[in-house]
């Protein structure tokens, strides 16, 4: 199996700073904003952008959530194993926010789609956002894009995108596996 680099981890951090400045000049100074990471990897780049808006740009009113969408995903039964549910943490209200999903991998827009349908069990945002680092743009299911991407990849056939974290992985990288 090849594996190829498509992101250093100097290249996913340009990439992580110029996000948050995106989401600066949209949110300003996040009053009316909330961050959910989707469960499982989104949590890894929701928590660096956060670091980032806090430490780097000084923002302090930066709510962040994690959401698990295990048993709204509509593969949840169809797979030989069983899913592991993952822990939700969402402590604010999100009803009449603006809230930013923040995903790894945006691929078929499955993820996604259980995404919003878990934000309904949570109230009803102003608005919903999508940010994700890698968009796999010609293998999407649904009609969902993102409002802030790192980067766009054309994988073909089997190949996968693979993002690496240093929190999970033990480095910072994103790789074309074929």
């Amino acid at each position: 199996m090849s594996q190829k680099l498509l992101l250093s981890a100097k290249e996913i951090d340009i990439i992580l700073h110029r996000l948050a400045c995106q989401l600066i000049e949209n949110h300003t100074h996040f009053e009316h904003t909330v961050l959910i990471g989707v469960q499982p990897r989104g949590i890894f780049l929701a928590d660096r952008i956060k670091r980032i808006l806090e430490e780097d740009y000084k923002l302090t009113s930066v709510k962040l959530g994690y959401l698990d969408i295990t048993f709204y995903r509509d593969d949840f039964r169809r797979g030989e194993k069983p899913l592991e549910a993952n822990k939700t943490n969402i402590d604010f209200v999100v009803e009449d926010k603006r809230v930013v999903f923040i995903d790894d991998v945006l691929y078929t827009g499955r993820s996604i789609r259980a995404a919003l349908t878990a934000m309904q069990s949570f109230g009803r945002p102003q608005e919903i956002e999508l940010l994700t680092l890698i968009d796999r743009r010609f293998s999407r299911h649904l009609p969902i894009q993102p409002n802030y991407r790192g980067r766009q990849v054309d994988a073909i056939n089997q190949e996968k995108v693979k993002v690496h974290w240093v929190e999970n992985e033990g480095e910072d990288a994103v790789y074309l596996v074929g």
